[in-house]
Order: structure tokens, then sequence, then C-alpha cells
């Protein structure tokens, strides 16, 4: 963790200080959004302050008009504030997650019918995993996980398949950005994930809701792993659909998905 009293600066930070051209007041904006971002709670103005090694006077204002423009709210019933989803509704609209989103929500719900259960996609975003499209479970009950959702690469099942089915260049950059989760964590990482490659899917016990098994597959395009599909299986009684069958269907859908993607050059 840094410093409260050291600011913050990206990994590049000498090349940056090199930079000919520099923006001041838009990389203060920039750090307040990635600062929010990697934080699981709120954080008031002191504390973004403190942690970027500013004063509260020289980020006042800017809190104000990231706030003013939507991109922070205040947390509800708690000091300080959150990320909106308001980056994420642009991420989403780019022509090639838009048209990830188009090609895969019809599955998703022929594959949610099909298995009783609700299902997700996710993409890559740094260190972790963003859902970015789901369908909830036909049925009265079931578990789903909401769009905008964030969790750590390296402990969700999605990260295992969108790391997995990667090419040898791309799995290196990506073992840099995780490395912050320390060597022995991402070494387990890293063999779960090859492992999963050798089968061609990700089965595994959800870490934070007991009774639910994970299940994903990748979605691959033209250079490897574009998202992932996955399923948070819940057991019900009577069991509509066991997990074995599940994980057939879920791989079909996960296959003609890819096959989808890589006619569109995704």
């Amino acid at each position: 963790m840094n410093d409260d009293k050291t600011r913050r600066k990206p990994a590049n930070s000498e090349a940056d200080d090199e930079r000919k051209y520099k923006a001041p007041a838009l990389e203060k904006g920039l750090d307040v959004l990635e600062l929010l971002a990697s934080s699981r709670e709120p954080m008031t103005t002191s504390q973004i302050a403190a942690r970027l090694g500013r004063s509260v006077s020289e980020l006042f204002r800017m809190v104000l008009a990231l706030e003013y423009r939507g991109y922070i709210v205040p947390a509800e019933g708690r000091d300080g504030y959150t990320l909106s989803n308001k980056l994420f509704a642009l991420g989403i609209a780019r022509a090639p997650t838009k048209t990830l989103i188009e090609l895969a929500l019809p599955v998703m719900s022929a594959l949610a019918r099909e298995i009783s259960q609700s299902c997700h996609i996710a993409m890559a975003s740094g260190d972790q995993i963003v859902v970015i499209g789901r369908i909830e479970n036909p049925g009265d009950l079931g578990f789903s996980v909401r769009v905008g959702y964030r969790r750590p690469l390296i402990k969700a099942a999605s990260g295992l398949a969108l790391y997995g089915f990667q090419a040898e260049d791309t799995q290196a950059v990506m073992r840099g950005q995780l490395a912050a989760a320390g060597e022995a964590a991402l070494a387990e990482f890293v063999t779960r994930a090859e492992a999963a490659r050798a089968q061609g899917y990700v089965r595994t016990p959800s870490d934070f809701i007991d009774g639910v098994t994970d299940l994903s597959a990748p979605l691959v395009g033209t250079r490897g792993a574009v998202a992932a599909l996955t399923v948070p299986f819940v057991r019900y009684q009577p069991e509509r659909c066991t997990v074995d069958e599940a994980v057939e269907k879920l791989c079909a859908a996960a296959a003609g998905l890819s096959t989808k993607l890589r006619q569109h050059s995704l």
C-alpha cells in the first residue's frame, strides 16, 4: 500500500516525468477516479487527498466537478464518494463491447432457460474483472451478479478463464498487472488457470458464497479470450439441471459465441 504522505504515481512515472505535454488538472481528476476504482470502501475528500499526497484544497473543486458531471456519487448512508456507473456506460458504448453484448445476450437468454440458472459475461479491466451483461434465472428464485460488478481478477472464476485462454505474450502482460497479489497467490492462480485451459472450462466452488459452484468458459475471439461466460450454479431441490449438464451446455454456448466473435473480427 502507498504511504499516505506519498503521491500516488503510475508504474511508468519516470516516463511521465519526461513528457513534453502535461495536463495537471486532468491528471488530478484521473488520479481521483483511479483511486476510487481501486477502493472497496467510499472515500472522503480528506482520505482521497491523503492517499494521493495532495492537499484537500487542491482536490476540493476537482471532486465537486467530478460529482457534478456524474462520475462519482456520494455513498448511500455513509460518508465519502464512490464511482458511479458513468465510466462503465461509456466503456460498453464502444463498438466492440456493444457488439459483444448484442451477440451474447440472446445466447445467454437461451442458456439460462435451458439450465434454469442465471449467467453473466465479464471482461478483464486491468487487475479486475467487470461484469458487462447478465441474464437472470427465468424461474422464481435465483442468484445473479449485477452489471458493473468488479472483483480482483485473480480471485474470480471468470479471471481464470480470461487469463488461461490467452496467448503467452498477453499472459505475461497480465501477470505484471497481477503481481501486487504476491508471488504465492499469483503462482497458484496461474496453475489453476493452466488446469482450466487443459479441460476447456472452469469449475470451482465459490469462495465467497456457500452452496454456489462457479462455472466459466472463455469467449475466444481472434486474439484470445475476449470475455468469460459464467454461471454461478445453485443446486435446487428438486434438481432441474445437474452441474454436469450445465457445464456441457455452457461450453456449447461459449463455443458458438466464440465462432460469432471471430466472424465479427473481435
